[in-house]
């Protein structure tokens, strides 16, 4: 099997038992149930043991083409509703466009109504208090008439209070 520089092998040594203890080992150990997938316990050309990944063999086949499948119906449904969305939205965009004018009024005409009931709540009740000090003190008219017999002269007289 030749060097491929691409892979790098890194050792790491294995307890020739794994079950018997050894104290003072300065290497770390690793027990076979350890060992992750794809990775193989191998011998080194100097005798060593060591992990390596496994590499498929180089003279597997390639793979078959993907055979066409038939377009799923959802795919269908969305993609024949996707451009009556599409023109939707842009039929609303239009409509807006030509109704901006008549918003733009009708919201005038709507600030226009809030002040003016803004200003009715306001005023009336001033005008009604207005009034209603004129009322409370007329003024008072009195009138002393005097005459002398049947067909005398009447005189009189207005006082303003």
């Amino acid at each position: 099997m030749p060097y491929d520089p691409a892979y790098e092998i890194t050792t790491k040594a294995l307890h020739p038992d794994p079950l018997a203890y050894q104290p003072g080992l300065a290497r770390a150990v690793m027990l076979p149930d350890e060992i992750p997938p794809g990775v193989q316990l191998v011998t080194l050309p100097g005798g060593q043991r060591a992990l390596a990944y496994v590499q498929p063999p180089a003279h597997t086949l390639p793979p078959e083409p993907a055979v066409a499948q038939p377009v799923p119906a959802w795919a269908k449904t969305t993609a024949l509703l996707a451009p009556t969305v599409g023109f939707g939205i842009a039929a609303g965009g239009i409509g807006l466009s030509y109704a901006a004018p008549g918003l733009i009024a009708m919201s005038h005409a709507l600030w226009a109504a809030g002040a003016l009931v803004a200003a009715a709540v306001i005023g009336v009740p001033a005008l009604i208090s207005g009034a209603r000090r004129r009322v409370a003190a007329p003024t008072q008219i009195t009138q002393n008439i005097t005459a002398n017999g049947l067909f005398g002269r009447a005189n009189g007289t207005i006082n303003y209070h």
